[in-house]
């Protein structure tokens, strides 16, 4: 196991910069999931800690050594990829032990550890099969297999469920949890998927456009997003949002005359200063009765889920979902009322799109 130092890291093609000055510290042990669209450079991240790529400005550390010069064979990280990268020709027993035959480990020390792999995922009656013969989430535990072997300090994944069905994605999600949590080794997994990373990871880290936005644990980062970009981007459905003005130090209206009272002590901006309301589906709560705080909520099109219902429609003249519990029924362009409680209202600032936090 080790744990990883990344300060000022930079990478760029062809004089674009596609990676901004990152610091990251993983923690020896820990499984870290980097989470963002295509393009965002997290799979950049990764080839550059793998040395895969060579970093145009920064410094990486792995177990307290300087990395930058190093040769991929040199740096202690196995790698696991989308496409498996399994050797067509070799049985599952040959592909895991690849690595150890090249390294001139002797045959019955092979013969020994592949055994013990196997045993780990669940290989064991598959070792004489060839590739071709193996189901995507097979082919994807031998490629897992292959990394294992060469106990490596630190394990990084690239996307690697991405080609699997819906369910079999659940299966694997369990199986590399499984196996993290019987290895304890420093793992940094890299994903678009972010139900994925909210039950995989220890830490989240949240990239966009080369940077990072926010690191935290996946609870926190849903709770507390600390920006807009982040708070749109986890949580499905995803947060809604309105285009808000400061009425008052403690008020905001949206919409044509919707408003909210928020309890957030000066850290508004000044009034007629604009803001950013986001409100998660769920913390919506919608009811048939109306009210002094309730606002009209025109239910446009509902999605069943089985344990409840997401309700897609227009409030404050805004496009807005809400999830609500299958006692709720609504019926396709009928009018309802929704209460937005002020407590569950996160507010960011509409020119820099960083988090307005209340004053303690």
């Amino acid at each position: 196991m080790a744990d990883i130092r990344i300060r000022g890291l930079r990478k760029s093609f062809g004089g674009m910069e596609i990676v901004h000055g990152i610091d990251l510290d993983v923690r020896n042990g820990e499984f870290l999931v980097v989470l963002g669209p295509s393009g965002c450079g997290k799979s950049t991240l990764l080839r550059l800690i793998a040395g895969l790529e060579e970093i145009s400005d920064g410094e990486i550390a792995i177990g307290g050594r300087i990395v930058n010069r190093l040769e991929p064979r040199e740096r202690g990280c196995a790698m696991v990829f989308q496409n498996y990268a399994l050797y067509p020709h070799m049985t599952v027993a040959d592909n895991i032990g690849y690595a150890l035959k090249v390294a001139g480990v002797s045959k019955r020390e092979r013969t020994e550890r592949i055994a013990r792999v196997a045993k780990t995922l669940e290989l064991d009656e598959l070792l004489e099969r060839k590739p071709a013969a193996l189901s995507g989430g097979q082919r994807q535990r031998v490629a897992m297999g292959r990394a294992i072997i060469r106990e490596p300090s630190v394990f990084l994944f690239d996307e690697p469920l991405s080609n699997l069905d819906a369910k079999l994605r659940v299966q694997m999600r369990i199986e590399i949890k499984r196996l993290h949590q019987r290895l304890n080794a420093t793992s940094i997994f890299v994903t678009h998927d972010q139900i994925e990373a909210m039950t995989l990871a220890d830490r989240l880290v949240v990239m966009n456009g080369g940077r990072i936005e926010q690191v935290g644990a996946p609870a926190d980062v849903y709770r507390r997003p600390s920006t807009h970009y982040v708070a749109s981007f986890i949580g499905s459905p995803a947060m809604n949002f309105f285009d808000a003005r400061v009425v008052t130090a403690d008020r905001v209206a949206f919409g044509r005359d919707a408003a909210l009272n928020l309890p957030r002590n000066g850290n508004l901006p000044p009034p007629g200063g604009a803001v950013i309301l986001g409100v998660r589906p769920e913390d919506i709560q919608i009811t048939h009765a109306s009210g002094s705080d309730a606002l009209p909520f025109d239910v446009e099109m509902i999605e069943e889920l089985g344990a409840g219902r997401l309700l897609y429609g227009r409030l404050a003249e805004t496009d807005c979902v809400v999830a609500t519990p299958s006692a709720v029924a609504p019926s396709p362009n009928e009018v309802m009322f929704a209460r937005i409680p002020p407590e569950s209202v996160h507010v960011f600032n509409a020119e820099t799109g960083f988090r307005i936090d209340a004053v303690d």
